[in-house]
């Protein structure tokens, strides 16, 4: 196997929670008369920061990004619950584990959540280790990416970054290591694919690259 570190992104990669993020997004545009997104216009417009993403739909001027951010996160934690994991996530990560390949996970989520999540799901065995904001606001995860490769320690070549947005391969770009995006989560396979990354659709196929 080519890489002996695996860091995974969490919200769209590991947890499938797109659905559950366009019908939460729907909702604030439709109390406020704007026009709602389709999974389509939603997978255009995502983008990192997340205020740059708000910044396209509301208007600022009219209510703070702060409390648009805090509206749509006090609901998703109501409804973060009707979600699950990626098909074939949690056994994929379990066999890299039994396979000797050490993982983390680096989310712009909460950290205080995202552990508690990771415990109910049983994927905290297996992590070396985990990083998440102090806040709601998923601005970025930069600084924690370039903490995290402090603490790895090893060559960067045999480390990969796995998520689902192209804000995912610039946080690897930036740590120096590979990435490998997962169509289907808060970005389109096109817009995934416009930079050059390495794009895969499924877990099954994750699966195939990752154990060559």
């Amino acid at each position: 196997m080519k890489f002996s570190h695996v860091i995974w992104d969490w919200n769209g990669t590991l947890f499938d929670d797109v659905h559950l993020c366009v019908d939460i997004i729907n909702g604030l545009l439709e109390r406020r008369n704007l026009k709602k997104l389709s999974l389509e216009e939603y997978h255009d417009v995502f983008t990192f920061p997340v205020k740059e993403y708000y910044s396209k739909l509301f208007d600022f001027n009219k209510e703070s990004f702060e409390v648009l951010g805090k509206e749509w996160m006090n609901i998703y934690e109501e409804r973060k619950d009707s979600c699950t994991l990626a098909d074939g996530a949690y056994q994929l990560v379990s066999d890299l584990y039994q396979s000797g390949i050490k993982q983390y996970v680096l989310s712009a989520y909460s950290l205080h959540t995202l552990k508690k999540l990771l415990d109910e799901y049983g994927l905290t065995q297996y992590l070396e280790s985990i990083k998440g904001l102090d806040n709601i606001y998923a601005h970025s995860k930069m600084e924690l990416g370039l903490e995290l490769i402090k603490e790895i320690g090893d060559d960067t070549d045999k480390i990969v970054m796995i998520g689902d947005t192209l804000h995912d391969a610039e946080v690897a770009h930036n740590m120096g290591i590979e990435a490998i995006l997962i169509a289907g989560g808060h970005q389109s396979e096109e817009k995934l694919r416009s930079n050059g990354n390495l794009v895969v659709g499924s877990f099954n196929e994750l699966r195939k690259v990752l154990f060559v």
